[in-house]
């Protein structure tokens, strides 16, 4: 029996989420008042494991923080939702990471991040026995860390060793370059690819989402497309799939691409087939905006069940495992 369900892999920072902004952005020393800000934990990887440790997964986050404040408001904040932080590096020189979101009336954002410590986290800060004990490795914001891209395939490599299954959700690439040599090795040892829409359009030059899907399946993994209101595609390189979203009405969709990821690898890891695993996703992801930031309404593996139900009454129980423990 292996210690942890999963092992997430990547960044981890403050988010001052502030918004809705109602017109353009503007300079000048222009001040422009909003309706809500908030102080929270962001990063793509430490979302996802927020999320996964609320549906009842044994999660253990690896990356780093600085010596900072800001560090340990991460460190304190990730521990607080039930992630293990014992392999969170505290990087003695660089500052954590640090992001404002500006939030749209439209649900659209921008993102401005200072990279800090990211630059500096490399595989070396994720221990053989950490894969080792994980039945599963997760990496997300690939193009933000450029060290740990260029170290990833043999980190994924060295967890399909030990029998785990891996996924990744590349995030943006604030380069816009979308290396396809620095991405294709990862793939090779990639179970699931975890883009939304625009990210697989990017990924790949296509701009259909079913089709970009089948183009990164041929590298490799299952690729699963998140769209929005249009709910979820996957495709396996031979067969596509589709699941609905579920109705909310959004408070704030920052971090909903990260809870539906946390939720398809918990669906999976609980043994469901991939129709209801993107099932269970989509309304993970749909329940995340029920409040601001990216943690705050989580789903519940019960709430993610009954909401995908709703939609697809095909969803059927998981398969309860003895490594995986009974979400709260």
């Amino acid at each position: 029996m292996k210690s942890f369900d999963l092992l997430v892999v990547g960044d981890a920072n403050p988010d001052v989420v502030v918004g809705p902004l109602r017109g353009p952005l503007e300079f000048g020393q222009r001040e422009q008042l909003v309706e809500h800000a908030g102080l929270v934990l962001g990063g793509s990887a430490a979302i996802m494991a927020c999320g996964a440790a609320r549906l009842g997964l044994r999660v253990a986050f690896a990356g780093r923080v600085g010596d900072d404040p800001a560090g340990a408001f991460v460190r304190e904040a990730l521990a607080g939702r039930g992630v293990d932080v014992a392999f969170l590096v505290t990087d003695p020189v660089r500052p954590t990471p640090l992001t404002t979101v500006v939030t749209a009336g439209d649900g659209d954002r921008a993102i401005l991040t200072a990279p800090g410590c990211l630059t500096a986290t490399g595989a070396e800060d994720v221990p053989a026995d950490l894969i080792g004990a994980s039945r599963h490795v997760h990496a997300a914001s690939f193009y933000l860390m450029p060290r740990l891209a260029r170290s990833l395939a043999p980190l994924f490599a060295l967890a399909r060793e030990t029998g785990a299954t891996t996924s990744l959700d590349t995030n943006d690439d604030p380069a816009g370059r979308w290396d396809p040599e620095l991405l294709r090795p990862v793939l090779e040892f990639t179970d699931f690819l975890l883009p939304n829409a625009a990210e697989a359009s990017a990924l790949s030059g296509t701009a259909e989402p079913a089709a970009a899907a089948a183009v990164l399946a041929g590298r490799g993994p299952t690729v699963v497309v998140k769209d929005g209101a249009n709910g979820a595609l996957a495709h396996t390189g031979t067969r596509l799939t589709h699941a609905p979203a579920v109705a909310v009405d959004p408070v704030d969709t920052v971090g909903a691409g990260d809870s539906f990821d946390a939720g398809f690898v918990a669906a999976t890891l609980r043994g469901l087939d991939l129709r209801s695993a993107l099932a269970v996703a989509a309304a993970c992801g749909s329940l995340s905006t029920r409040a601001h930031g990216g943690t705050a309404a989580q789903a519940t593996w019960d709430e993610a069940l009954a909401a995908a139900r709703a939609r697809l009454p095909a969803v059927p129980p998981a398969l309860r495992t003895r490594e995986t423990r009974s979400p709260s």
